[in-house]
């Protein structure tokens, strides 16, 4: 199902769901905390495929601290997760409140499907230091809708092992996409099943999280805001098109990436096959579950000239569905994610992304450099903010991935390639 569909669904369900429960609109006098404001369960649903382990964790501090409310989390396939959300809507069975995919909150925020949640939480000082892409998109019009739920950044992933076996300085990384052409051509030299990149080659969404990046820090823009903007823009597009190509021609990426489509994306770097690869903070925990013995280093994901970097912050928003009965705790439980408490002792201490950066300077994060590493990137992170980001991007049959397959398998003239997926991506903004 398209999000387009999604949104006119979730616009009549908008027509007839009537007025909401009495919490939903008590928002103005209010007070927040971090405790229950009445008893009884709180259901929550949450997509899969996110980062699983620290939700769980979120839950469960919640649920040790407040006993008489706690959540029940029930995930849904990711893939189902926009569709049943309309669904849901238009039956009126919703959760209290909900995980989700940053990326999709506007357009349900447009659609009038959120609670708005500006009166209750605008003033909290909490927000001044929330990471900016997740507010970003939790943002229409000047109104409020969530917070942060987690947060994943992309960085550079690259295996200590390898460049010190293929004569090159562990400790330096490349700065640059020419570099780091360079230094994976001398991995893959090493023979065997080590190959000197990580490229996924079907899933338009691991694409946008790694090689995005490549070509923001190459001064392009990707996605159409909405009807009339341009999209693709800037010659970093073909310049990192163009670099994609010629890495696969080169044989520095394995031969079944080309089919990667999600699935094992997260498995890939803990291997110990691949010199360097565009991948998320969540990876340092799991290549080190994966693979104990190998060192590896994180650094930010550069551009065609040195010293360029950019990143994708993406993750999931907790916010409230239209319908829901119980708003007041759905914000305490957005207080809680908020708190000091919570960022160090749950977020830190398992070694997870702070969803505010001033709380980033803390003791677990001072003992694992790594963490440190990755954080960085939030200081050069974006988040695209489009009401057709499943279309144009996400949607395996969308146009940013049939350009990407086209520059990395194919011949085809890279400007060709580059206007046919311009074309459609403006096309899909015009009925935004």
């Amino acid at each position: 199902m398209s999000l387009l569909t999604v949104a006119a669904m979730i616009g009549v369900a908008g027509c007839s769901q009537g007025a909401e429960s009495p919490d939903s609109t008590a928002g103005q006098n209010v007070v927040a905390t971090t405790s229950c404001a009445s008893k009884g369960e709180l259901t929550m649903w949450e997509r899969s495929g996110g980062n699983k382990e620290m939700v769980d964790m979120l839950v469960a501090a919640w649920n040790a601290k407040n006993p008489d409310c706690k959540v029940k989390l029930t995930y849904i396939p990711h893939t189902e997760m926009v569709g049943k959300i309309a669904q849901g809507i238009a039956s009126g069975q919703v959760p209290d409140l909900m995980g989700m995919d940053l990326i999709y909150a506007p357009q349900f925020e447009k659609a009038n499907q959120l609670v708005d949640l500006t009166d209750r939480i605008k003033s909290w000082p909490e927000l001044a230091t929330a990471s900016k892409g997740h507010m970003t998109v939790a943002t229409y019009e000047d109104h409020l809708y969530g917070v942060p739920l987690y947060a994943d950044v992309s960085a550079l992933f690259y295996n200590k092992d390898l460049f010190k076996k293929a004569g090159l300085d562990p400790d330096k990384p490349p700065t640059s996409l020419p570099e780091l052409r360079a230094d994976a051509d001398k991995i893959t030299a090493l023979g065997g099943d080590i190959k000197g990149y990580y490229l996924p080659g079907n899933c338009a969404g691991c694409n946008i999280f790694t090689v995005g990046p490549l070509m923001w820090a190459s001064g392009a823009k990707i996605e159409a805001a909405g009807p009339g903007d341009e999209p693709l823009v800037g010659d970093g597009v073909k310049q990192v098109l163009q670099f994609e190509r010629d890495m696969v021609k080169a044989g520095n990426v394995h031969d079944g990436d080309r089919t990667e489509n999600g699935e094992t994306f997260h498995l890939q770097f803990g291997s110990g096959k691949v010199g360097m690869m565009g991948t998320g903070n969540f990876n340092i925990t799991l290549a080190r579950q994966q693979n104990p013995s190998m060192k590896f280093g994180i650094a930010l994901l550069p551009g065609m000239t040195p010293n360029t970097n950019a990143s994708f912050i993406g993750g999931d928003l907790v916010v409230v569905p239209k319908g829901s009965k119980r708003v007041s705790d759905s914000v305490n439980f957005m207080k809680f994610l908020l708190s000091d408490e919570v960022q160090v002792e749950v977020y830190a201490k398992a070694l997870n992304l702070t969803t505010r950066s001033d709380m980033a300077d803390n003791k677990y994060f001072k003992a694992e450099p790594l963490v440190q590493d990755v954080a960085k990137a939030l200081t050069v992170g974006r988040t695209p903010y489009t009401l057709t980001f499943f279309e144009q991007i996400n949607s395996p049959q969308g146009p940013w991935l049939k350009m990407l397959q086209r520059a990395y398998y194919t011949g085809d003239d890279l400007d060709t390639v580059i206007a046919d997926a311009k074309k459609s991506m403006k096309e899909i903004a015009a009925k935004s």
